[in-house]
């Protein structure tokens, strides 16, 4: 029999139910299945909208359907899926019309299951259809009500305010269900950020100069990653925030520095594009990983500035002379609470119980790597999350417990313009909605000279 090729929306809800099955990640997912079915870009624009928006969404979604499925237990998980994926479209999408939607799931439905299933689904759609949704009002808790209108789980919307305040948690939720724009970072060791972007625009991108990072630039159509520059190694794919960690490090000409936890070398190329003789050894604790960074050094020409490892960064001091390095950077494993944008299934799995976890580990990463740092040497810590456990604290106690390292005052001086504001001290949390970036924590510690 010939397998008829797949729409876009059975695409769609594979995706969604391979992230509720398997746990699979939407964004590594979402890349292989666009290359497996070869679609266009029209086609791959709608199905990251479809899926990551309705993954964004989710609870929002069910809060909608909540009132017009009847056993929503004893329905299949595939038809949960393919009712959320359908309400999205009809909701938050203007282009489709709503019998378009409606006709698609219903075929779908016949497809993959019985003529009940497909009544059902068709019921349930022209009911909201004719209805509309129900009302965030009816939901008379401040905290809950905002939980469902941003689809984050009340335990984090919870945890936010009591950190940052209603105001500021409500900013960052609403900003986590957009998109993302990419951003990429010229090699200034091979290319002028200006010239880049001349590039870029001859081969059809739309592309303008970041106003967050002097080596930034931000796309607006087209994925970098296809381009011809990309191949050259006259650019990397890496968020403003991620650039923002190699400014804060301030390693230059022959310095030697340790990266752990480098993968997949987004800031360990960016610290050797700024090297003259110096070197990076990065470090993770995956073979395959460390392959990842080697690959990036061989794009960018970078191999003579970058040494690479597969080690666990807890045990560096087994490897490598007390106070053999200039410069530390311990990009630490974390709940990735900062990057839903990119991510947006992390805040459905993630609990108070991982943060906990992380943080110790945190800890243990700093704690190992500190005897390597030389006198008057920097480290510094970063994250991609905006979890106080897991930033100030982590921080503070690094600070408490190692009377041998003082709070970098000089860190505001090496960051660029935009974020000098943000900078309280030795420390920036940069929230996802001051840029459009990533949410990211970076703390610099000073080695003293006794």
């Amino acid at each position: 029999m010939k397998q008829t090729k797949k729409g876009v929306r059975e695409i769609a809800l594979d995706i969604l139910e391979s992230v509720e099955k398997n746990q699979s990640y939407s964004n590594l997912l979402l890349n292989n299945l666009i290359k497996k079915h070869q679609l266009s870009g029209v086609d791959s624009g709608l199905l990251t909208e479809i899926s990551y928006g309705t993954i964004q969404r989710k609870m929002t979604l069910d809060y909608y359907l909540n009132p017009f499925i009847k056993q929503p237990k004893k329905t299949q998980s595939w038809v949960i899926n393919l009712l959320r994926l359908s309400v999205y479209q009809m909701v938050y999408l203007d282009k489709v019309p709503d019998h378009a939607i409606i006709f698609e799931a219903v075929e779908i439905s016949k497809k993959r299951g019985h003529k009940g299933t497909s009544s059902m689904v068709n019921g349930v759609l022209r009911n909201i259809q004719r209805n509309g949704v129900p009302s965030f009002d009816d939901i008379k808790d401040d905290l809950e009500r905002l939980s469902v209108e941003v689809s984050h789980p009340i335990w984090l919307v919870k945890r936010w305010v009591e950190q940052f305040g209603y105001e500021k948690t409500k900013e960052m939720c609403e900003i986590n269900l957009t998109a993302p724009l990419q951003t990429g970072r010229a090699n200034l060791k091979k290319i002028s950020r200006s010239e880049l972007i001349s590039i870029l625009t001859e081969e059809g991108y739309d592309v303008e100069a970041s106003e967050v990072v002097p080596e930034a630039i931000v796309s607006y159509k087209g994925n970098l990653a296809h381009s011809e520059s990309y191949k050259l190694g006259y650019l990397s794919i890496q968020d403003e925030s991620s650039m923002l960690v190699a400014h804060a490090l301030g390693a230059n000409e022959n310095d030697a520095v340790l990266d752990c936890c480098a993968a997949p070398g987004g800031k360990t190329t960016h610290i050797a594009e700024g090297l003259t003789t110096g070197q990076v050894y990065a470090l993770d604790l995956h073979e395959h990983k460390v392959k990842l960074i080697k690959e990036q050094a061989e794009r960018l020409k970078l191999r003579n500035n970058i040494k690479t490892m597969a080690l666990d960064s807890r045990k560096v001091r087994e490897h490598f002379n007390k106070e053999g390095f200039d410069r530390v950077l311990i990009d630490a494993p974390c709940s990735g609470l900062g990057v839903m944008r990119r991510k947006p299934d992390v805040k459905y799995t993630k609990t108070k119980d991982d943060i906990m976890k992380l943080s110790s580990i945190q800890k243990q990463l700093l704690e190992a790597a500190a005897p390597l740092v030389k006198q008057g040497g920097r480290l510094v810590y970063s994250t991609c999350t905006v979890d106080k456990e897991e930033n100030d604290k982590v921080a503070a106690a690094f600070l408490e417990s190692h009377p041998d390292f003082e709070s970098d005052a000089t860190l505001s001086a090496r960051m660029p313009e935009s974020v000098q504001p943000f900078i309280e001290g030795h420390t920036l949390q940069v929230f996802p909605q001051y840029f459009s970036s990533d949410g990211f924590f970076i703390a610099s510690f000073r080695k003293k000279v006794l």
